[in-house]
């Protein structure tokens, strides 16, 4: 069992001076492979310093310079994919094909920004001025435990990109893929203070860096009311903020849909990451007189889903991140019996065979509505509620009819009449016959969902700010 009690700060690993010690779970056996000593405020405010004495230098690169700095570390992390995979298996219980996805990403952010910075300019001429598209200063990224090497390298190279030192701090439930990707970002041999990595709680690190006046910039992913407490501490200050929050997707299956195809995919979309996905499609949308023939379908799927080993390439679901998102997860399924909806697949309880570790049964509810709690809560487990709908209005209102607008799914075979519908779902992201993102197109909410966007060029904008040079 290792003990992990270092920050990473001004280009070397310190000791931290937090004193609050976590038990690192492996989900999946419930057996401590790790203890992580959290980091506290004075550990955030020394990053902070780092980043601030780093700015100036980074503030003065060149676009070549930067775009090195960025192939430097999609090399190092590349290099480390195999142990950012494993990372997420045990500390998370992420089943194998989404560790790898994640831990590709990972290191393909880097060279996306290094591609988007090569083809953006930074000073343009504006009617008669010129117009520099400069770095706002030194940011706080904020990421959370069930994507953390892709969130944090995604941020990190749109900052680097835009020539922003940064202090990062990931969830304290991932300490032990925090130390991987750490090492892997260090062998990078960029400047020291360029990045800066604190593992702590909210509370005091999040807390220093959202009040911090030597801080420009937040860009969080997370809850919605964390987001919330993120905007209002920084007020103060005048912060910019990109926040990236709580999702409740719809994915609406349309009568000319190809079914064998779009009700797997539709699953997928609701299942990914053991469920434990801001973008997961948990809510869906089928024409009334298919409802049968769709939960027929979605029966027989689910029960041939693998629940289990995360390690094994055979497997779908894995376990849930810990005890207390097992018991979440459960207090919404019981829910959703209770308050009338159908249960479909699954229930309440462990998987048969599996009375170690948090996992839960892949479950499906039907004759869902919004009065729901499993309609409009983010569960973060895999548990996914039926709607039916009438006509084509009535299924673009009851995707609408949600405080959250973070992503939606589409299956048509008409994609003219697959756009129509998707200009007018209120989501940041509408994907039509697939389930994988464009990781160069921006990507954020809409309502309760966030503010601002990530990737390509609006990620790297939201950390620019423009400064107007006018000639007399």
């Amino acid at each position: 069992m290792s003990k992990i009690n270092q920050a990473y700060i001004d280009g070397r690993f310190v000791t931290v001076q937090g004193s609050e010690v976590v038990e690192c779970i492996n989900p999946a056996t419930e057996s401590n492979i790790a203890t992580a000593t959290l980091a506290n405020r004075d550990d955030a405010i020394e990053a902070i310093a780092a980043a601030k004495r780093a700015q100036g230098a980074l503030a003065c690169t060149t676009k070549a310079q930067r775009i090195d700095m960025l192939k430097s570390l999609q090399a190092s992390v590349l290099a480390s994919t195999d142990q950012l995979r494993d990372s997420a298996i045990e500390e998370y219980g992420a089943p194998l094909a989404r560790a790898q996805w994640v831990s590709q990403y990972a290191s393909q952010s880097f060279a996306n920004a290094a591609q988007t910075l090569e083809e953006y300019e930074l000073v343009r001429s504006i009617g008669g001025a010129r117009v520099f598209m400069e770095p706002v200063g030194v940011v706080g990224l904020i990421a959370p435990w069930n994507s953390a090497a892709g969130t944090i390298c995604s941020k990190l190279a749109s900052a680097i990109a835009a020539g922003c030192a940064s202090v990062i701090k990931p969830s304290e439930l991932s300490a032990v893929q925090t130390q991987v990707l750490a090492h892997a970002l260090d062998r990078a041999g960029l400047p020291d203070g360029v990045f800066n990595i604190v593992l702590g709680r909210g509370s005091d690190v999040g807390d220093e860096m959202s009040t911090s006046p030597d801080v420009a910039k937040i860009s969080f992913t997370g809850s919605t009311p964390t987001g919330k407490l993120i905007a209002h501490a920084g007020i103060e200050t005048m912060k910019r903020v990109s926040l990236s929050l709580t999702g409740k997707s719809a994915a609406i299956v349309l009568e000319d849909a190809d079914f064998d195809v779009a009700i797997p995919l539709a699953l997928n979309a609701a299942f990914m990451n053991n469920g434990q996905a801001c973008v997961a499609g948990t809510r869906l949308l089928v024409p009334r007189r298919r409802l049968n023939e769709v939960s027929e379908r979605l029966k027989v799927l689910v029960d041939a889903l693998v629940v289990g080993n995360p390690q094994d390439p055979a497997t779908t679901i894995g376990p849930l991140v810990n005890r207390a998102q097992y018991e979440r997860v459960q207090h919404f399924i019981r829910r959703g019996l209770e308050q009338g909806a159908t249960l479909v697949a699954g229930g309440t309880g462990k998987p048969q065979g599996l009375d170690q570790g948090f996992f839960v049964q892949p479950t499906v509810f039907a004759d869902v509505n919004m009065d729901m709690d499993i309609a409009r809560e983010e569960i973060f487990g895999p548990v996914l509620s039926i709607f039916t709908y009438d006509s084509e209005e009535q299924a673009i209102a009851i995707a609408n009819a949600s405080t959250y607008g973070l992503q939606a799914y589409l299956f048509s075979t008409d994609l003219e009449r697959a756009q129509c519908i998707a200009g007018q779902l209120q989501a940041g992201t509408v994907l039509i016959n697939r389930i994988v993102p464009d990781l160069l197109a921006p990507f954020g909410g809409v309502k309760q969902s966030g503010v601002g966007r990530e990737f390509g060029v609006f990620g790297l904008e939201s950390f620019l700010e423009a400064k107007t040079v006018a000639f007399g």
